[in-house]
């Protein structure tokens, strides 16, 4: 059974395993599947990416996540990508695996490219290519050199070469174009334009005879690029000629339309040269349209510059200067050196007024960009020298990194240790301090007792005292005016009338004598019954006056005070006085209510606050509410509390009420 239940359990893995790996497989497939739209294809490879998060760390996980992260790279998801890559280089790293290294620092290279951070791409392309060549891998090196290529402000054919050289073996026509086209822009630029013509060529030979991708028109792109040449070297009809045959390709306008924006104005700008203005300006306006429909600035920035020159050359002064302005005041915003000095120098052909201002300025920054250019150069040469120096401290760095970190450890474990001694002293210090406040408050409760039972003595004392004056003094004359009214009620005489008048004055003294000890009797009384009232409400006025949350009371005067025994009434004191503390430390409250009422044989004393609260079920009882339960149950009572985190506290001690036996 145990054989069998094994089994079952390693094949429901198995299902689960697979069902994921055909979810994975899924998403990955309609992420690359170009049928469906942008916006579905991203949502397809982030469900991939989530899937592979969750896996463990391994080759086929790791080969997904640079499947995943080139889909987002091609779907320009930035964001995105920065996570598939970080995520595929750490699981690379963990288990040194240089190939897929070297594959997520080709991709962060080509993230830079993208946000024109030329030399931090050129930083990775160095990385990814010793790790490259450490591995013999041909294509993924023949491709870095390509990379490479397109940052390098001089060695940009060297690398074309070199990448060429590793993948002549290989059927890999897009890498190729991209190599003879980078090849041709660069000699372009170098003004050698026989070498450019030749890679231009070649690139669009490629693009034919493979059959590339035709949603990119790379043969539309190839021979504008040697139209663009033929410029440079005026040869405008043969550049017209390439241009016409670019704007010919199918679907050009709907599948790139700011390629097709600039062909057509790389069209405008050869025939204005020659001179045939048929088509224009129409030309150069539909350019501008498409590319301000765009958003290109570059673009706008260029077309305005040709309308100014194609007016400058019509005599009309007022459009040419308008259109030179329009392009300055753009470029000053994007601050494209390029577009910036292209813009001044048409500027100050055509403003006579301003041009010595415009030239200086174009002296300017043509300088500046020198100087730039030649930083530039020395930094990628630095970033080659430095980025060998780097991997060779690399492991002295991560060895000092690691005596930090043990020196970091011991210093937070040290500093740890010392924050729990002192938290811990401050914990026993609280601890006695609390301890001496409960000894304190035993003794003014002893003391309370020690008060009572002195008051008790003397009450029975005076008792005593009082009958003994009862029964010795007013007893005693009203015995003896009893009698001889008695006897004189035998005579009608005179004396004897008088003398009756006597005794019924010493029945109203006696009678005065009786009223006064029993009026003493009650002052007492009132006294005796009215000091606990005072000692609660003195308690509640402190509390008025000491704290700001407002304080109602009600004391029932029902209440016969006189039939409550002392030890009842000290506990419920000290419990008032135990509620109220617990209320100003932790309650936070605005409204404190207390209520002494009786209730048939029964006292209650209810104490409310609208603070804070607390879970009753969760509370630790501390020494307070400890006390508070031990007093109640001392005084045969009930204890009740209700609270909830953030609607108060009610607090209900229900005692009985003791009846006191007087004795005769």
């Amino acid at each position: 059974m145990f054989f069998v239940f094994a089994c079952s359990k390693k094949e429901n893995l198995k299902d689960s395993d697979n069902l994921i790996l055909d979810s994975l497989s899924t998403y990955s497939n309609k992420a690359n599947n170009k049928s469906y739209t942008d916006n579905q294809r991203i949502y397809f490879n982030k469900k991939a990416l989530s899937i592979l998060s969750n896996q463990k760390n391994s080759l086929g996980v790791r080969e997904k996540l640079f499947e995943v992260s080139k889909a987002f790279y091609a779907l320009k998801q930035d964001r995105e990508l920065r996570k598939a890559i970080a995520l595929m280089l750490k699981n690379s790293i963990e288990v040194k695996d240089s190939l897929h290294i070297a594959k997520s620092y080709n991709l962060i290279a080509n993230q830079n490219i993208n946000i024109s951070q030329n030399d931090s791409a050129f930083y990775y392309l160095l990385k990814s290519e010793k790790l490259f060549l450490k591995l013999k891998d041909s294509i993924d090196l023949g491709k870095n050199y390509i990379d490479k290529a397109f940052v390098q402000y001089s060695g940009c054919e060297l690398s074309c070469i070199q990448g060429l050289s590793y993948l002549k073996n290989f059927n890999l026509s897009q890498s190729q174009y991209d190599a003879y086209n980078l090849v041709g822009i660069s000699s372009n630029e170098l003004k050698d334009y026989d070498n450019a013509l030749v890679y231009h060529t070649k690139a669009l030979n490629i693009a034919k005879e493979r059959k590339l991708n035709a949603l990119f028109h790379y043969e539309a792109n190839s021979k504008n690029n040697l139209g663009i040449v033929y410029q440079y070297q005026n040869k405008h009809k043969e550049a017209i000629d390439n241009f016409r045959s670019a704007l010919q390709e199918k679907d050009l306008l709907i599948d790139s339309p700011l390629t097709y924006a600039m062909i057509t104005d790389n069209l405008a700008y050869s025939k204005f040269k020659l001179r045939d203005f048929s088509d224009l300006p129409d030309l150069f306006y539909v350019s501008l349209k498409i590319r301000e429909q765009n958003d290109f600035p570059s673009g706008i920035i260029t077309n305005k510059i040709h309308l100014s020159e194609y007016y400058a050359v019509i005599k009309d002064t007022l459009h040419s200067q308008q259109f030179a302005k329009e392009a300055l005041d753009l470029a000053k915003t994007t601050q494209i050196s390029a577009d910036l000095l292209a813009s001044l120098k048409q500027s100050s052909l055509v403003e006579h007024k301003n041009a010595s201002l415009y030239s200086k300025e174009y002296i300017k920054i043509s300088d500046s960009i020198q100087q730039e250019e030649r930083k530039a150069k020395d930094k990628f040469a630095r970033i080659a020298f430095e980025t060998g120096e780097i991997i060779q401290e690399k492991d002295k760095l991560a060895e000092q990194n690691r005596s930090l970190l043990y020196f970091f450890i011991g210093t937070l474990f040290v500093g740890l240790l010392l924050f729990v001694i002192r938290t811990q002293r401050a914990k026993n210090r609280e601890l006695l301090l609390k301890q001496q406040q409960q000894k304190v408050n035993e003794e003014i409760y002893n003391l309370m007792i020690s008060q009572q039972a002195t008051i008790e003595e003397n009450r029975v004392k005076e008792k005593k005292r009082i009958a003994q004056e009862l029964h010795d003094g007013v007893l005693g004359r009203l015995f003896g005016a009893r009698l001889n009214l008695d006897s004189l009620n035998r005579f009608n005489d005179e004396e004897s009338i008088n003398s009756r008048f006597n005794y019924l004055s010493e029945l109203k003294n006696i009678e005065q004598d009786i009223r006064e000890i029993s009026h003493d009797l009650n002052r007492e009384k009132y006294v005796l019954i009215n000091n606990f009232v005072a000692i609660v409400t003195n308690l509640l006025e402190e509390q008025k006056n000491s704290f700001k949350a407002e304080l109602n009371s009600s004391i029932d005067e029902t209440i016969q005070w006189d039939k409550v025994s002392n030890a009842v009434k000290i506990n419920l004191y000290r419990i008032l006085q135990e509620s109220l503390q617990n209320i100003n430390k932790y309650a936070n409250a605005e409204l404190i209510g207390v209520e002494l009422k009786k209730e048939g044989d029964l006292i209650l004393l209810k104490i409310t606050d609208d603070g804070i609260g607390f879970d009753i079920n969760t509370k630790k009882k501390g020494i307070g509410l400890q006390n508070m339960l031990s007093r109640v149950m001392e005084c045969e009572g009930n204890f009740d509390i209700k609270s909830k985190k953030g609607s108060g506290t009610t607090v209900i001690i229900s005692v009985p009420i003791e009846k006191k036996t007087v004795e005769a």
